[in-house]
């Protein structure tokens, strides 16, 4: 057995795959079985023939295919043998064909190859010749030269070639003998041939037996009566107008319809010229397929006509006249095909699902054929354009869907793909298949947050386990590989303790604050949430989300001066010449909170002398609201009210103690209450005051020395130059005085002697 075996890229162009088309499958010699062949027979060894290990079968999924689909034989994939799978009949199976050939195709599925094989049935003498009729009768006028023939009807034998009819014999046979003559389509019919002439005075009626016999081993045979009927002279016979007609008809011609008309004519007259029509031969098949009208000659169709099954018909008209005298004509049918049979698809193999993101892929594998012939015969395949795949041809008949690329389950999860068949006759038919494909996920996509960052707000002093928010992620996957599990990133700044302060829902992304949350501690907490889903291997995503802490009027106003750290306090001296609106000393606060809940205002809440000193609410500045008098109180006690603007508001406190001087000449005199708990002071406080208040006094008196030395030099100046000086005041002279004394800021004193006074050791400040 040769092989030959060819393969082409199966990436090439569809229109190089056809030129080459006829070089595409690999083709064997034939095989050859007896028909009637027991079930379970070896055919072949199909394996050895292809060039395959028997192991290699069920691997590469191999698989018998028949034309007709029709299961004949079976592949044993255990032993590679082809075996009957069912007895066969070669004339069931191929009628009067000769050679019976059956093709069939080896599919190999992983990887696509297909073997081409044919296998000849061959035939066995199981049917003996059998004549159409058991009896036959000729009337031959007794004046008939020896010599004429005289055509019988032939016998019918299924068999084919060497077991067909092989020759005719006749007996007794002292008139006659038989010729075997071979008609145009091989089959044989016989020719009585008279010997010696007739006489019917003496002899008006012979019997013959005619025997058919076929060319098997042994040889089987089949007999008819041939009755001879021995007439007077008539000497014409009746002669067809043309000894053969070529008709053609189409297959779906209507009942009833006229095939072709015969025509015959006798010379003679009466009873010996009128003709009678029949069909010579009575094969079955002919009778039920058409009729003869006797008188006129006409045939007409009885029986539906079927190009795929018979594709012309040869028949056999007899004239006869009243006389018993006959001619032959012979008429042949030819069937015109036409296109009455739609394209037949039949899928091989299919696959319903396939992974995203695949490289090309066969889909499905599908043979066609069209039972018509020609122009009717040729077939065209094709599918939709809206989808990624491409229809290519494989070997003989078969196709294969193939994708044209990786498929994107998230784009498209479900093709429904038609194929059509379509042959090119007129009018057209098609065939439709449809095929659903399924595209399974695959974890390509990873979850995607909503937003890229995320601004939440809470109030500080939560309560623990406070839902401050939530993130979202969403993943265009299925299944697992889109259930998305959220998890708290860590943080850049390794000191930050995120795990105490906030937690996430794994399931839901909602975020908790833990603890509670200080503004003044933390204002703005920032850290990284991720999403992965449940994909092999998982895929992530991360999000910045930022929280603000809000603040809350959590903290009240904290007085920076004057000092309330217990020690002893801060007495503030103001001059009795003081001015209204005099700058007495400034409470200074601050507050732990922000905007406005941080905005102080400030109220004087108790005071010695109401209406004496007064406080500006916005800088917290202490000063005088009149002119002092000697009736006012050397001693006064301010209780001043701290306030921010939350809600609610918090506040706070504090006293300032105001000692009303003539003069800063003038000692100071602690309260009885302020030396009480100076008593109690720290030492280092008390030392402190004792040498603030020696520095002040020696600066004040060296001031006053030097201005007394000043105005000593220009007296004497003055009454040098014999100059008088006038009466009135002094020009002014403004001497700055900086850091010193209690006081917070930097302040001017005017210094002028009092004029008429009488008393040079005057000052005024």
């Amino acid at each position: 057995m040769e092989a030959e075996e060819q393969r082409f890229p199966i990436l090439r162009q569809v229109l190089l795959l056809f030129v080459f088309l006829a070089q595409t499958w690999a083709e064997h010699e034939g095989y050859s079985v007896v028909e009637e062949t027991a079930t379970g027979s070896f055919v072949a060894n199909l394996a050895k023939d292809i060039g395959l290990e028997v192991g290699m079968l069920s691997w590469r999924r191999a698989r018998v295919i028949f034309n007709n689909n029709k299961k004949h034989f079976q592949l044993n994939l255990q032993t590679g043998d082809l075996q009957v799978n069912e007895k066969l009949d070669r004339e069931e199976l191929c009628g009067p064909t000769e050679p019976c050939m059956l093709q069939f195709q080896v599919l190999l599925e992983e990887p696509l190859e297909v073997y081409r094989f044919k296998l000849l049935v061959s035939d066995i003498n199981d049917n003996s010749p059998v004549f159409p009729e058991a009896e036959m009768t000729l009337k031959i006028m007794e004046n008939t030269l020896p010599g004429t023939l005289f055509p019988l009807k032939n016998a019918q034998d299924l068999d084919v070639g060497i077991n067909n009819i092989q020759k005719y014999t006749i007996y007794p046979n002292s008139h006659f003998h038989v010729l075997t003559r071979n008609g145009s389509e091989g089959r044989k019919y016989p020719e009585l041939v008279l010997d010696k002439a007739l006489d019917r005075e003496e002899q008006p009626e012979l019997r013959l037996t005619l025997m058919a016999v076929d060319g098997g081993v042994p040889p089987k045979s089949g007999t008819a009566l041939v009755l001879i009927d021995v007439l007077d002279i008539n000497d014409n016979t009746p002669e067809f107008v043309q000894p053969h007609y070529h008709v053609q008809i189409l297959e779906n011609s209507p009942l009833g319809s006229l095939v072709v008309t015969v025509s015959a004519r006798d010379l003679d007259m009466g009873i010996n010229g009128e003709i009678v029509y029949s069909f010579f031969s009575g094969d079955e098949e002919i009778t039920r397929t058409f009729a003869l009208n006797e008188l006129t000659g006409e045939i007409k169709i009885i029986r539906t006509l079927d190009f795929e099954k018979i594709v012309s018909y040869e028949v056999d008209i007899k004239a006869s006249d009243g006389a018993g005298l006959s001619g032959k004509c012979t008429v042949i049918i030819q069937v015109v095909d036409i296109n009455d049979n739609a394209p037949e698809l039949t899928v091989a193999s299919f696959v319903s699902s396939i992974p995203e993101n695949f490289p090309e892929t066969t889909i499905a594998l599908f043979s066609v054929q069209d039972r018509d012939s020609g122009e009717n015969g040729r077939m065209i395949c094709s599918i939709q354009e809206d989808v990624p795949f491409t229809l290519k041809p494989c070997v003989e008949n078969f196709y294969k869907v193939v994708t044209e690329g990786p498929l994107d389950r998230e784009s498209r999860a479900e093709y429904n793909i038609t194929i059509t068949v379509t042959d090119m006759g007129s009018p057209r038919l098609k065939t439709q298949h449809n095929i659903t494909l399924m595209v399974s996920d695959v974890n390509d996509n990873a979850p995607a947050f909503t937003q890229t960052s995320y601004t939440l707000f809470v109030r500080e002093n939560n309560s623990p386990a406070l839902h401050i928010g939530s993130v979202s992620a969403t993943d265009r996957d299925a299944g697992a590989n889109a259930q998305v599990t959220y998890s708290l990133l860590p943080p850049q700044d390794p000191q930050l303790p995120l795990a105490s302060l906030v937690s996430i829902n794994a399931d839901n992304g909602q975020l908790f604050a833990l603890r509670a949350l200080d503004y003044e501690a933390l204002r703005v907490l920032e850290f990284g949430v991720g999403a992965a889903d449940r994909g092999s291997p998982a895929l992530s995503s991360r999000a910045l989300v930022r929280v603000l802490v809000l603040d809350a009027n959590d903290n009240s106003p904290f007085v920076l001066y004057p000092l309330q750290n217990g020690s002893a306090p801060c007495t503030e001296l103001v001059p009795r010449a003081a001015e209204p609106g005099y700058l007495v000393s400034k409470v200074v606060a601050v507050d732990g909170d922000s905007g406005q809940n941080a905005w102080l205002s400030y109220q004087l809440l108790k005071a010695t002398e109401p209406g004496l000193f007064s406080v500006w609410a916005h800088n917290g500045e202490v000063r005088t609201a009149r002119l002092l008098s000697e009736r006012d109180a050397a001693k006064h006690r301010l209780l001043v009210l701290v306030k921010d603007n939350g809600e609610p508001p918090l506040s706070a406190s504090v006293t300032l103690h105001v000692l009303l001087v003539d003069g800063f000449s003038q000692p100071y005199l602690p309260l009885p209450e302020a030396a009480a708990d100076a008593a109690q002071a720290d030492p280092l406080t008390v030392y402190l005051v004792i040498a603030l208040a020696s520095v002040s006094s020696l600066f004040l008196f060296s001031v006053l020395a030097f201005v007394a030395v000043k105005l000593c030099r220009r007296g004497r100046a003055a009454w040098m130059s014999g100059s008088s000086v006038p009466e009135g005041h002094f020009p002014g002279h403004l001497v700055d005085v900086s850091g010193t004394g209690t006081l917070s800021q930097n302040y001017q004193y005017e210094v002028c002697l009092t004029g008429g006074s009488g008393n040079t050791r005057e000052f005024k400040f």
